[in-house]
């Protein structure tokens, strides 16, 4: 959702139980569900742990994906919490999902275009960092810390490049509001 500026934080969160269970999934688990990798070319060299997906614009379609009984437990509590802080009540979850970026590996400069994007916050808890990690919106870097939730600014071109050594991990939703809902934060 296009704001002003670039990103945000949203301030500390109690995200270790969501590490916890991310951390604990299996290769299999992060290979369960292609589609992000397959549709999208700037996702390719990334994995995903895919809890919710939509389908369809202005009627869409949530459904659950492999990773929700892995997730929900620690998820869903947090993202709710993070909502009910900042954002107006009543819209949906629409995306979650846990986004790996392998070491060495790279999303390319992009913006986020399909209208579910344009009118929805996306928002980001690190869940793995490192020195390496570089987070780019309009060219410049943007530091994320794990323990902090920041929505970024998805209408700007942003990229992300992992030169270190392990793996970057972050989990990422997108909120969209009820129809007609003032968008702002608390």
């Amino acid at each position: 959702m296009e704001f002003d500026g670039s990103i945000r934080d949203l301030g500390e969160v109690a995200v270790q139980p969501l590490i916890e269970s991310i951390l604990a999934c299996s290769d299999e688990d992060w290979s369960a569900q292609q589609y992000r990798q397959k549709a999208y070319s700037v996702h390719e060299q990334t994995q995903s742990l895919v809890m919710v997906f939509c389908d369809g614009w202005p009627q869409i379609e949530v459904s659950r994906q492999p990773a929700w009984d892995l997730l929900k437990d620690s998820a869903v509590p947090l993202m709710h919490s993070i909502l009910a802080e900042h954002y107006p009540p009543g819209g949906t979850i629409i995306r979650a999902m846990a986004a790996k970026l392998k070491a060495g590996a790279i999303i390319a400069p992009h913006r986020d275009t399909h209208l579910s994007f344009v009118n929805s916050h996306r928002i980001h808890l690190p869940i793995t960092a490192n020195a390496g990690v570089r987070f780019m919106i309009e060219g410049r870097p943007q530091k994320m810390e794990v323990g902090h939730a920041y929505e970024i600014n998805n209408q700007r071109n942003h990229s992300v490049m992992n030169s270190g050594k392990e793996d970057r991990i972050n989990f990422i939703f997108d909120y969209l509001p009820k129809a007609g809902a003032a968008p702002g934060h608390a």
